[in-house]
């Protein structure tokens, strides 16, 4: 259905071939699962599918690239709307109308199919991904979850027999993702759709996958094998695969189901040893720090909401809200797409106004202070980093994050080079992978120093080596008293990094306590090292590595 022949791309002034040696096919019917770190050529390769890659973002592309028998050199995208089915990484990019239902028959339209088949289809989709309760609700209050399904909605609509899909469950909340990746598995397996699809979560995605494409580096040809054939190679692998090569499990489990068959020895030798209390700590002195200035006072709060109710578009987002958040604390929101967490957010950095309560951020009210005065107290990485980014150059970016938070020159440009070594001084913000550009923003906003660092889904987009390098950072940032505050749905950045989970739902605090505490009782938000080996409390391969030693 998808065939690659020899296929390189190379972009308009690039030294060097985005991708180069891509050939392999993928078979009518098949999800062919795209692997590789950030920055190796994934959007390239999915872009090439639907004619995007060369037709709309320029460059060259050499060898052929064939679907359904058309060639993407000579079908330009609007010629392969009928077959092919895209959704990038940025679902805010794909929306043309307004409200839900509209967004959901405007491929059809497009395509002339008969409004009769148009609402059948609309009403199926609608239920499909659980989004009857949201048709006609205008898109721009959805969360980025809720928006996230809505992109896909509209391109399973017109019945496409490829979708291609760039990280399609990085928005979404474990439970939104099972059932959009169960509708994939049921459209491959019933309907013979063709899936290409990239993902940085494989432990959400590997087990339905019935080919593996791994890009090892830039330029480097791909290696496609079978899941558990390029797991075993992969330097991209998730926390099941990880713990099996730890316990030398052989052939490598892929699923938690294969895992807990095998865990029975792990789980004795484990048995008299307790993973290590996770809990803030006053900084102790260090040769290096991240940054020179003086920690955040430890008596103070450094965030407090009482009693917070937010209504946004008649919608009631937050109801009764309590948190305090102390220096070096780092706490991670979690709950369903739409449950409030991106208000609460909003609300701590004043960009939405309480309707009952109060908030403060150290000694500031946010909604009542003057944002060149409140950076100093608290930062936002928002889910959309493009938001934050407005310089022509990553060098120009970080030169005036610099300047506007009173740094010394380099330091955020040392930031970034910590967190993503390759990003080039000279490219625009705009041709950076998602993950890129929020790693760009994450940098602009720790130039400031904030002692309180608010962080929305910061790892949508990073493969498991930029979340290590996140994660290296954020521990050093708590360890010097910087509270830091992060709503995700990625339940394994939970595990390595918060000592508190609070669970939100229907704009309500449900949970409060130690991660440790409330991601196992959870069995949506466990992690997968949690489920292989409870009941014990184990969260993290790495921790399971230090106990044996």
């Amino acid at each position: 259905m998808i065939r690659f022949e020899n296929v390189s791309v190379t972009y308009d002034g690039a030294p060097e071939p985005a991708v180069r040696g891509v050939d392999f096919e993928v078979p009518e019917g098949e999800l062919v699962l795209l692997v590789g770190p950030s920055g190796v050529g994934k959007s390239t390769v999915l872009g090439a599918v639907s004619g995007l890659v060369p037709h709309f973002t320029g460059g060259t592309l050499r060898g052929r690239v064939t679907v359904a028998g058309r060639d993407t050199r000579t079908h330009k995208p609007r010629e392969l709307a009928d077959v092919v089915g895209t959704v990038g990484q940025d679902p805010l990019s794909h929306f043309v109308t307004d409200t839900v239902e509209d967004e959901l028959a405007y491929g059809m339209e497009s395509l002339g199919v008969p409004p009769a088949v148009m609402r059948r289809r609309v009403e199926e989709t609608l239920d499909l991904l659980g989004l009857s309760d949201l048709r006609d609700r205008p898109i721009a209050t959805l969360s980025g979850g809720q928006q996230q399904r809505v992109a896909i909605g509209s391109v399973l609509t017109p019945h496409p027999r490829v979708l291609v899909l760039d990280e399609p469950t990085s928005a979404l909340d474990p439970a939104a993702a099972e059932e959009v990746l169960a509708v994939l598995q049921r459209l491959v397996h019933d309907l013979g759709t063709t899936v290409l699809m990239a993902e940085h979560r494989l432990e959400r995605v590997i087990q339905y996958a019935d080919q593996v494409a791994l890009l090892p580096g830039p330029g480097e040809p791909p290696l496609l094998g079978t899941p558990a054939e390029v797991m075993a190679v992969s330097s991209v692998h998730p926390p099941v695969v990880g713990l099996g090569r730890l316990a030398d499990w052989s052939p490598l489990p892929l699923t938690v189901r294969d895992a807990r068959r095998r865990a029975g020895p792990l789980r004795d030798r484990l048995a008299d040893r307790r993973p290590p209390a996770r809990e803030p700590a006053p900084p102790a002195p260090a040769p290096r720090r991240l940054f020179p200035r003086s920690r955040p006072d430890a008596a103070t709060h450094v965030a407090e909401v009482r009693d917070l109710a937010v209504r946004r578009d008649r919608v009631q987002a937050l109801r009764h809200i309590d948190l305090t958040v102390g220096p070096g604390e780092t706490i991670a929101l979690m709950g369903r797409n739409g449950a409030g967490k991106s208000t609460l957010l909003s609300t701590l950095v004043g960009l939405v106004s309480p309707t009952s309560g109060s908030v403060r951020t150290g000694d500031a009210v946010p909604h009542r202070t003057r944002p060149r005065d409140l950076v100093r107290r608290v930062g936002l990485v928002p889910q959309e980093p493009r938001d934050l980014l407005y310089a022509d150059t990553v060098a120009a970016e970080c030169a005036a994050a610099d300047e506007d938070a009173g740094a010394e020159p380099g330091t955020c440009r040392a930031l970034l080079t910590e967190l993503l070594p390759s990003v080039a001084d000279d490219i625009h913000p705009r041709d950076l992978s998602e993950g890129q550009r929020l790693t760009l923003a994450l940098a602009v906003v720790l130039t400031a120093r904030p002692p309180l660092l608010l962080l929305d889904e910061p790892t949508r987009g990073l493969d498991y080596a930029a979340k290590a390098r996140l994660v290296t950072i954020l521990r050093g940032l708590a360890a010097e008293g910087h509270a830091i505050v992060m709503a995700t749905h990625d339940v394994e950045l939970a595990a390595e990094l918060a000592h508190r989970v609070v669970l939100i739902a229907e704009g309500e605090v449900i949970a409060d306590g130690p991660a440790a505490e409330v991601v196992v009782a959870s069995p949506s938000f466990a992690p997968q090292v949690a489920k292989i080996l409870a009941p014990q409390h184990w969260l993290t391969v790495s921790q399971v590595r230090e106990a044996l030693r």
